[in-house]
């Protein structure tokens, strides 16, 4: 084991080193993957330094999402304390389903789980859990909002068509756990949004309405904290009365930037959250955790239990269940995901994650003023987001990224609303700088100058 561990931290040399040297990776097509990687599996297993070579290799070819380049997606950067707290977790190897085999990494679960409940303004009847990923961290949402409005459903299953609501810029997860949860994607809802992509809350209204009218059974609305695109923020005090009205769970999905709840200049965006009945947020995104670290919590721990807990005789034999982790979980076994976000909060603070998150607005507010304050860039989205949203010039989005992405200058995607396509670029990535957001344009612009007629070409 020791001999492992010194090639890992001979490995960790080389991956930073690659991501200081060559930011962005050359891609690999994938139809010369095979070809260009020894990814092969034989009889006989490689000698130490053959595999170590190969390891190389294949850190050398591997995306740098740590890399100040790096703009693609919901998340980014490395910071040290999570990402010890997550390779003591790989190295304690503890399944988080009971006491007995976790111990204190339970006590440090749940006192992520209650910090985060306090934080929010939820009842002392609150529980949570975490999750393999924001997707399913939603469906426990939906079930558990499924079993409050039919206790039967468990066992007997559905017996009526029971509509769930969400806004048409929401993540797709909400349909496909539709799908997956019994509800149907037919009776899935979308209800439309405002200029910025908020959720209106009186179209939700009259879909309701129509709903009830037409013997339909509504029991779920899904409010957005930060949607995937331009990064907005729904009205939940406005929702929350809706769901108050007519009965409805009403849970917030901030996978993307529920990590607002830590920073007291950006909590606004979700005033009325302690109306909710559940909230998501996934660490692994704005606080900068090593994926995954999702996290669920609700104001009904009842229900939590109601609709997830199973008995087995052969895996709870010792403590209460509120210390059987297993027994509120999606899953049976499943990974220690608590202790990284946990090393990181007991590290710096409730304070630093705060200036984890104000740093991601700053770095977002530079941008939108560099682009504001030159004429070949025009902005489509807005204040208060992370996600900034632009076009350059005329050239296409799509192709210019794809470009910027073939010829290793950056990583950054597209997107669309409201029929405009643009770049998107996501200040979320925790190592970024003033000067990275700076350099970012720079790039874009040298790049476009030098293959624009390609582009424009294609």
């Amino acid at each position: 084991m020791e001999n492992d561990i010194a090639l890992f931290s001979e490995l960790c040399d080389e991956l930073l080193r690659t991501e200081r040297n060559q930011p962005v990776a050359d891609p690999i097509p994938t139809s010369q993957l095979y070809n260009q990687l020894d990814l092969s599996l034989h009889d006989e297993g490689l000698l130490d330094n053959d595999l170590k070579n190969t390891l190389k290799e294949i850190i050398k070819n591997t995306p740098k999402t740590a890399s100040k380049s790096f703009f693609n997606q919901l998340f980014g950067g490395r910071i040290g304390k999570a990402t010890l707290g997550d390779l003591l977790a790989v190295m304690l190897n503890n399944s988080m389903y009971t006491y007995k085999v976790a111990g204190p990494q339970v006590g440090i679960e749940k006192q992520v789980l209650k910090s985060i409940c306090s934080l929010i303004g939820y009842s002392d009847d609150s529980d949570g859990t975490f999750a393999p990923g924001g997707s399913m961290s939603n469906m426990m949402a939906i079930i558990m909002a499924r079993d409050a409005k039919n206790e039967l459903i468990r066992s007997a299953g559905l017996s009526t068509k029971m509509t769930l609501y969400t806004s048409a810029e929401s993540h797709y997860s909400i349909s496909k756990n539709a799908a997956l949860t019994g509800i149907g994607k037919q009776q899935v809802r979308e209800v439309k949004t405002n200029e910025k992509g908020e959720m209106l809350a009186e179209h939700l209204e009259q879909l309701i309405q129509k709903d009830i009218e037409d013997g339909y059974q509504p029991f779920f609305v899904n409010a957005t904290a930060g949607t995937t695109v331009l990064g907005a923020f729904d009205d939940i005090e406005a929702i929350s009365k809706v769901c108050e009205k007519h009965n409805l769970w009403l849970h917030v999905d901030g996978a993307y930037c529920g990590g607002v709840i830590f920073s007291s200049n950006y909590k606004h965006l979700v005033k009325g959250l302690e109306h909710s009945d559940s909230f998501s947020v996934n660490a692994h995104k704005m606080l900068g955790t090593p994926l995954s670290c999702s996290i669920i919590v609700t104001q009904h721990k009842a229900q939590l239990h109601h609709s997830f807990s199973n008995e087995a005789d052969y895996l709870y034999q010792t403590d209460g269940d509120d210390f059987n982790l297993g027994k509120i979980s999606l899953q049976c076994g499943r990974r220690n995901d608590a202790l990284k976000i946990w090393t990181l909060w007991k590290s710096v603070g409730t304070n630093g994650l705060e200036n984890i998150v104000n740093k991601q607005f700053e770095m977002a507010r530079i941008a939108r003023e560099y682009i504001n304050s030159h004429k070949d860039y025009r902005l489509y989205s807005f204040e208060d987001s992370i996600s900034v949203c632009f076009t350059y010039k005329d050239i296409p989005s799509k192709e210019l990224c794809t470009a910027l992405y073939k010829n290793s200058e950056l990583m950054v995607g597209f997107g669309k609303f409201n029929n405009n396509e643009f770049i998107r670029m996501v200040t979320i990535n925790s190592v970024l700088e003033k000067e990275d957001v700076l350099n970012f344009f720079k790039t874009l612009e040298s790049f476009a100058a030098k293959e624009m007629s390609k582009i424009n070409a294609s």
